[in-house]
Formats: structure tokens, C-alpha cells, sequence
């Protein structure tokens, strides 16, 4: 069954240039020319993952993924942006995107980049852990094979990139981790030196996992080199 692709976007030349390259990749494609019916059509279709422009009719990029987010809905989005400043770079992360592009851009890296999201919401178990059992420090219980995160034995919602990025800082606890070791492990490709896109994501576990996340217990910000997952004192 070929994996379908929402594209929201209202320029119908890149739209159908996006369609036509991801077709020939073996996907199937839907193509939504505003805001509004993208979001509908997320809801109506469960693409596999949608890309989604900024700047949109009706609905811009920016509510279609806040409202998706609220829903709990965890569909991998990829962000395209025509501004490429980096306002809406971290806009677009904060607000549960999984990745980001600017235009212009080459459709055979749109399709790439697609490739690697869906490989990692996949979370096709790693060797040093048995998807079956759970990850457990502290409180936290994490569980890959189930995609699920339970704290307190009460289960947090997460997006695929920060799942894959707890699970990894987990699997390597009490060691420091620079940013462009997360970004390697964890996006799988460079990211040309913008490591926000880590400290965004960590912020979002933060606010997730941690009691007070400006006075963290799991995740310690190493000052000039990175983070380390701890397993909190006590717990």
C-alpha cells in the first residue's frame, strides 16, 4: 500500500511539481490549495505525512499545525517556508512541525527529507534496546515498540521527533551529548550548524516530562558542550 502525502500549498506550480516528483517516488499524493481544506483533509485522509506551506489562504501554515498538535494529532509535518529567517524556522518547530525547508528548494531534497521523516516515525526498534520491554528511570516509562511514554504512570502525547529524541537521550543516560551529535543521531542529515532545532526540542521534552522544566531533574543542559539525561535523585 503506497504511503500517502498531503500537500498543503497554495502555489499550484510547486504543488504539482512536489506531486509529480513524489508520485515517480512511489507515493501517493493529495493536494490541498489553502489552509483550511489542507486541515480537513488531514483529519478526513490520515496521510502518512503532510507538507505544509507557511503562508496560506483561509488558514495559514502556522494554525493548521498548532490545531493538528491540539487534536493530539502526530502526523509528521514537514514546514516549508519562503522567508528562511529564523523566526519562522523556530516558529514552525515550537509549534509541533517535524522538520523544516526553506524555498527555494530542489524537489529531489523535499522528497529525500520526506524519506527520512517517515523512516524515523517508523521507530523501527534499535539494536541496543528490545522494543518489547520499556526504557524506565525514574518515574518514566518508555515503551518503542508502542510508540507510548507514560510518567507517573500516566501517558504523555508526544510528535515522532520527540519520541526518538527522548529514546535517545535515554539510551545514552549520564552521558553528555553535544547538539551536533543530537542532530546526527537523531535528523540524520546536517542540518548546516542550526542546532536551535535541537534546544527547541529539548524544551518541548522539557515541558513534558520535567515537574518545573526551567529547574530540569532529567535533562541537564552541560554549559558548552550540550545535554545528559540523569535519572533524578530519589525517584
Amino acid at each position: 500500500m503506497l504511503k500517502k502525502i498531503l500537500i498543503i500549498e497554495d502555489e499550484h506550480s510547486i504543488a504539482t511539481l512536489l506531486s509529480y516528483n513524489l508520485v515517480q517516488a512511489g507515493f501517493e499524493t493529495i493536494i490541498a490549495n489553502d489552509g483550511k481544506q489542507g486541515y480537513d483533509l488531514a483529519l478526513s485522509e490520515n496521510p502518512s505525512l503532510i507538507v505544509l506551506d507557511l503562508m496560506l489562504p483561509s488558514m495559514d501554515g502556522v494554525e493548521v499545525c498548532k490545531s493538528l498538535r491540539q487534536q493530539k494529532i502526530n502526523i509528521p509535518i514537514i514546514m516549508l517556508t519562503a522567508k528562511g529567517d529564523e523566526f519562522d524556522k523556530v516558529l514552525g518547530l515550537e509549534l509541533g512541525a517535524d522538520d523544516y525547508m526553506t524555498k527555494p528548494f530542489s524537489p529531489r531534497e523535499v522528497v529525500a527529507r520526506i524519506k527520512a521523516v517517515l523512516r524515523r516515525a517508523s521507530n523501527v526498534p534499535t539494536p541496543q534496546q528490545d522494543a518489547s520491554q520499556p526504557i524506565s528511570l525514574g518515574k518514566l516509562d518508555v515503551y518503542p515498540d508502542r510508540f507510548e511514554v507514560f510518567l507517573n504512570k500516566e501517558q504523555i502525547e508526544f510528535t515522532p521527533k520527540e519520541f526518538e529524541l527522548l529514546v535517545y537521550l535515554m539510551e545514552n543516560k549520564n552521558r553528555v551529548l553535544t547538539r551536533d551529535q543530537l542532530l546526527s543521531a537523531v535528523w540524520k542529515y546536517d542540518f548546516a550548524g542550526d542546532t536551535r532545532i535541537v534546544d527547541v526540542h529539548i524544551s518541548h521534552l522539557r515541558e513534558k516530562i520535567e515537574e518545573n522544566s526551567r529547574k530540569p531533574t532529567f535533562i541537564k543542559t552541560i554549559r558548552g558542550l550540550g545535554y545528559k539525561f540523569e535519572e533524578p535523585k530519589g525517584l
